[in-house]
C-alpha cells in the first residue's frame, strides 16, 4: 500500500506539470490551418520570434516583392523628396531666346500626366505637364529656335526579366522608362515611344503657355553640357510607393526599381540592376534572398517568411521611416485588402501569381499591445483557398499570439 501511495502521488505530480508545458493553443490552431499545406509561416515581435512554420524555405513572394523594393529604396532615397523631370539646352540670350534644341529630361517619375483619364485615375496629384510648360515661361523664355526633344537615357529600355512569363510585358507592365507618358500606355495599349510623346505634347504646352517653338519634336540620347532651364518634381517619393504598394502597381514598381538601380549602381538604370541592389540591401542586414525584378511578377524571385520578417524587424529598428513605410501599406479593407480583413488592425502586401500567394507586413497583436513583423508565403493552392487561410492565419495571430 506505501508503494501504491508513491506512485499515485508521482502521477499526480506529473500531471500537474504537464500543463505548463504545452504548446499554446493559437499555435496548435495555426499548426492545424498549416497542416498539408506547402505555406511558410513566420511572426516575430521586438526581436523574438513568436512562431515559426516551415520559415527557412525560400519561396516565391509574388507582388511582396514590392515590399522588399521599397524598404531597399527608402533606405537609399530620401522618401520625403520628389523625382525631378527637368527642361535642359543653351543658356537663354537676351530677349528670352533659347538657341538650339531642348531637352525634356525625366529620372524615374511613373505619375506624369498630360491630361486624360490617368491623371484622374491617380489618387494624389500627379506632376502634370502643363506645369513644366509655365515654370519654363516663368523662367523668361519666350522662345526656343529649335526642337523639343524627349531623353531617352538615364534608363534602358529594358522589358523583362528572368522568370518573366513572355506575354507579361505589355499584358502586365508597361515599358518602365525614366521619363513617362500617361503611364505608358495609350489608347489601351503600352507604347515603346514615351518620350517622343511626351515631347510632341509638351511642344504643344509651351505653345499654349506663349513659347514659341520653332521645330518639330523628337527624341533621342542626351549628351552633357547643357543647363537646366527649369524643372518640375513629383510628389514625395513615399505618395509614390504607397500608391504602388496599395494598388499592386506593376508598372510603378519597375520604374522605381529602376530608378533604385540608377541610384545604387550608376545610370543606366535597369531592371537587372534595381533587382541586385534589393539583394545588396537584404545581405547588409543578413538576409539571403533572390531578386530578378522589382515588382514581383517573376516565378524566379526567392525569399524565405523568416527572412522577410528579419528585414521587416531591421527596418522597424534601424530606419526613422519605418512608419512611413508602414502607414503606406494597406489595412484590412484597403487598397488589395478591399475584400478581406475588415476591422483587422494589419498593414500587409498581397501577392499573388499562379500558384503563389503570400502577404507580410505588420500587425497588432491585442495580447502584447505591439506591431510585430508576420510573413505568409505560399504555393501550390487555388487563390481563395490561400486567400482564406491567410485570413484565418492573421485573425489568429491578432486575437491569441504573445
Amino acid at each position: 500500500m506505501r508503494r501504491a501511495i508513491v506512485i499515485c502521488v508521482v502521477i499526480a505530480a506529473f500531471g500537474a506539470a504537464a500543463p505548463a508545458h504545452a504548446r499554446p493553443y493559437w499555435k496548435k490552431q495555426l499548426d492545424g490551418l498549416t497542416r498539408d499545406h506547402r505555406i511558410g509561416v513566420a511572426l516575430r515581435d521586438e526581436g523574438k520570434v513568436l512562431y515559426e512554420r516551415d520559415a527557412r524555405t525560400k519561396r516565391t513572394p509574388a507582388s511582396n516583392e514590392k515590399l522588399l523594393l521599397s524598404m531597399a529604396l527608402f533606405d537609399k532615397v530620401n522618401p520625403n523628396e520628389g523625382i525631378a523631370t527637368r527642361v535642359f539646352g543653351n543658356a537663354m540670350r537676351i530677349g528670352g531666346v533659347v538657341t538650339g534644341d531642348v531637352w525634356l529630361s525625366g529620372q524615374g517619375d511613373p505619375s506624369i500626366s498630360v491630361g486624360g483619364s490617368y491623371g484622374r485615375y491617380l489618387p494624389f496629384n500627379p506632376t502634370r505637364l502643363g506645369r513644366l510648360a509655365r515654370a519654363v515661361k516663368d523662367a523668361g523664355i519666350t522662345e526656343i529656335r529649335g526642337h523639343v526633344l524627349g531623353n531617352k537615357g538615364y534608363f534602358k529600355h529594358d522589358w523583362f526579366a528572368p522568370g518573366w512569363r513572355y506575354y507579361f510585358p505589355g499584358s502586365q507592365v508597361a515599358l518602365p522608362t525614366a521619363l513617362t507618358f500617361n503611364g505608358n500606355i495609350y489608347r489601351g495599349r503600352a507604347i515603346r515611344n514615351p518620350e517622343y510623346r511626351l515631347a510632341a505634347v509638351f511642344t504643344r504646352k509651351l505653345e499654349a503657355a506663349g513659347v514659341d517653338v520653332n521645330k518639330r519634336p523628337g527624341s533621342g540620347w542626351m549628351s552633357g553640357g547643357k543647363a537646366v532651364l527649369a524643372e518640375v518634381r513629383s510628389r514625395p517619393l513615399s505618395t509614390l510607393v504607397r500608391y504602388m504598394n496599395r494598388t499592386s502597381s506593376n508598372f510603378f514598381a519597375e520604374v522605381l526599381g529602376k530608378r533604385l538601380g540608377a541610384e545604387s549602381r550608376g545610370a543606366p538604370g535597369t531592371i537587372a540592376k534595381g533587382a541586385n541592389a534589393i539583394e545588396r540591401f537584404a545581405d547588409r542586414v543578413g538576409v539571403t534572398l533572390t531578386a530578378k525584378d522589382s515588382s514581383g511578377l517573376s516565378y524566379r524571385n526567392r525569399v524565405s517568411p523568416r527572412g522577410m520578417t528579419k528585414l521587416l524587424g531591421y527596418v522597424e529598428d534601424n530606419a526613422p521611416w519605418h512608419q512611413t513605410l508602414r502607414q503606406g501599406l494597406p489595412t484590412g479593407g484597403q487598397g488589395t485588402l478591399e475584400n478581406r480583413l475588415h476591422g483587422v488592425p494589419i498593414r500587409a502586401k498581397t501577392g499573388s501569381l499562379s500558384g503563389v500567394s503570400a502577404l507580410s507586413g505588420w500587425i497588432y497583436l491585442r495580447q502584447t499591445g505591439s506591431w510585430a513583423e508576420f510573413s505568409i508565403l505560399s504555393r501550390g493552392l487555388s487563390y481563395y483557398g490561400a486567400k482564406s487561410i491567410e485570413d484565418r492565419i492573421v485573425r489568429v495571430i491578432q486575437r491569441l499570439a504573445r
